[in-house]
């Protein structure tokens, strides 16, 4: 099992790439269901995610092919790739797929609604709590389908057509404002989501839609009206930049201190974020080519935050933002709304000498002069990277074992790193 060695100490300087948000190309390729033209999609990141996902569109019948990787950009970066699913060879997605990546539950969107049924397991993903599907399928019976729960598995069926129909989520979802917008762009009439995640990946997903010939407005806001088509044809289509990649890299620079070129990255994308990082002591300056961001040397400042939804601090970010407050002058209270028990970081960011109490969802975090390096694990996606700020900054070796959750969501993160001049290197087994 691969591990990343890091040797704290060195400040960072020069360019690092932004890659396409995974966020948003997984629910993009699931999108290819929905059609049985070739959707392409450029900016595809490469990342674990990305490749199990391929694999459970390939169990549906989806083909794909790569095209070249971009333009002066290093071999292994984001890609162009085709999906067509011609033809869909099964409705099922099976627990031994779905149970490595929750967000591959949301084939059950286009698969209902291309199809009239669909049988798929309930999900897995990272253990940051239960978050339940009632939602999904809560919004699916209002469109008009037949909802089971049997043996681990969501049954859903419908007489030929979903039919439009208005849906007031009890509390925003992104997953499944991302469903119900596919679903829907297939159904008989009209649709209106109201309290609908507002997130970029939201807007960028309906944006492709509307290129493949869907009728969707209001993207972007909390209330979004899905016109649905008889079919929809193929298009090609951008990922949008990474806004946690680009975050976190900007909190490792706020952390070691450096000047940094985030290229590709669009601040409009994460404005809340970037705000915080820049009361911590940051400096964060849109430029031409995406956003620089540098620390002379001051000393990083404590900054209370709160994890709300689009467009507020990402509780994607919430893990790292903790790992740079362990050396902030003072304390901090990081309160985490979205999801339950997605602290699990702060007993690995301990082990490297950070002062963090907790008092239900709120994390007060005593800033410390220094860490040192010690052995820690990563213990979900968004936590293996907090580990890794913090081990920038630390004293001496640190170790994150587990990094196969890190490899799930950034693309080559140690050689991007190690280009500007940190001591960080990938140990394979």
């Amino acid at each position: 099992m691969d591990r990343i060695r890091i040797v704290g100490g060195n400040r960072i300087n020069g360019r690092i790439p932004i890659s396409g948000a995974k966020n948003a190309a997984l629910p993009l390729m699931i999108a290819s269901l929905l059609t049985d033209d070739t959707l392409t999609l450029e900016n595809v990141p490469h990342l674990a995610d990305v490749e199990q996902l391929i694999r459970i569109l390939g169990n549906h019948g989806v083909d794909y092919s790569v095209n070249g990787r971009r333009e002066r950009q290093n071999e292994g970066y984001s890609r162009t790739i085709n999906f067509t699913a011609r033809s869909i060879v099964d409705t099922t997605a099976p627990y031994e797929l779905v149970s490595k990546m929750r967000a591959s539950f949301w084939v059950i969107g286009p698969l209902l609604a291309r199809m009239g049924e669909a049988k798929v397991s309930l999900p897995g993903g990272c253990a940051i709590g239960t978050r339940p599907v009632d939602l999904f399928l809560e919004g699916l019976q209002a469109l008009g389908a037949r909802i089971d729960v049997e043996n681990g598995y969501v049954i859903a069926k419908t007489n030929g057509r979903l039919t439009g129909n208005r849906y007031v989520f009890p509390k925003v979802s992104v997953g499944a404002t991302h469903v119900l917008i596919m679903a829907a762009s297939l159904a008989k009439g009209e649709t209106v989501l109201e309290n609908a995640a507002r997130e970029p990946e939201i807007v960028n997903l309906a944006e492709c839609l509307n290129a493949m010939g869907a009728k969707i407005t209001g993207a972007g806001t909390s209330t979004i009206v899905i016109d649905g088509v008889d079919a929809l044809s193929g298009a090609r289509h951008q990922v949008i930049p990474d806004r946690i990649e680009t975050g976190t890299y900007a909190m490792a620079v706020a952390m070691a201190g450096g000047d940094v070129i985030l290229e590709g990255a669009r601040a409009d994308l994460l404005q809340g974020a970037l705000d915080v990082i820049a009361q911590t002591g940051a400096e964060i300056i849109p430029v031409n080519s995406g956003i620089r961001v540098r620390r002379n040397g001051s000393g990083i400042a404590p900054v209370d935050v709160t994890t709300e939804p689009f467009p507020g601090f990402p509780t994607d970010l919430q893990a790292q933002f903790m790992g740079l407050m362990t050396m902030a002058e003072g304390k901090s209270r990081i309160t985490e709304t979205i999801f339950e028990n997605r602290f699990m970081h702060v007993q690995e960011l301990a082990r490297l000498g950070a002062h963090i109490t907790l008092a239900g969802q709120t994390a007060i975090v005593d800033g410390v002069r220094k860490l040192k390096g010690a052995p820690v694990m990563a213990t979900d996606l968004r936590a293996s990277v907090s580990l890794v700020i913090a081990g920038l900054a630390a004293e001496g070796e640190t170790v994150v074992n587990r990094v196969y959750h890190l490899d799930r969501g950034f693309e080559r993160l140690e050689e991007k790193l190690s280009g500007c001049g940190a001591t960080i290197e990938r140990i394979s087994s």
